[in-house]
């Protein structure tokens, strides 16, 4: 089970890449993810769930631009990967969880591109797939993180 939850916050850092760790560090900060004693302690730390949450919202925000490059180009699909690495570690450090955070996010960054264009040209227009793959991103950190818990 810790497998698959580390794979799906994996597909979550694949789709926004600062949600994920987030939603870790909010769990961790809450006592619903118990890190201490990890190299990970320090996403339960006041200035991690706040600077996490910041550049979630950032990148929410910045999505949303026209200039935003692909999430399959090399610098952006990186950061899901180590993103999706960290946060799969955070959930299944002991069974494989970094290498499942690691698929999931290039999964996520593929197949959330591939659903998100098809959802743009049913609209469209981007905007309105860009709001349903926000809300599909947060909601589905929110059941992984309560499901890990």
């Amino acid at each position: 089970m810790l497998i698959l939850l580390a794979f799906l916050i994996g597909v979550i850092a694949g789709l926004r890449s600062m949600t994920a760790p987030a939603a870790i560090a909010w769990a961790a900060w809450l006592g619903w993810l118990n890190l201490s004693g990890s190299w990970l302690a320090f996403m339960g730390a006041t200035w991690a769930v706040g600077l996490f949450t910041i550049l979630a919202v950032g990148e929410l925000i910045v999505d949303q631009l026209p200039s935003t490059p692909s999430r399959t180009a090399p610098p952006p699909l990186a950061a899901r990967l180590i993103m999706g690495a960290l946060c799969g570690f955070a959930i299944g450090a002991p069974h494989g969880g970094g290498l499942a955070g690691v698929i999931g996010a290039g999964a996520g960054a593929y197949g959330g591109a591939a659903v998100r264009a098809r959802l743009a040209e049913g609209f469209g227009k981007d905007r309105p797939a860009a709001f349903v793959e926000d809300a599909v991103a947060i909601l589905a950190a929110g059941l992984v993180i309560a499901a890990a818990a």
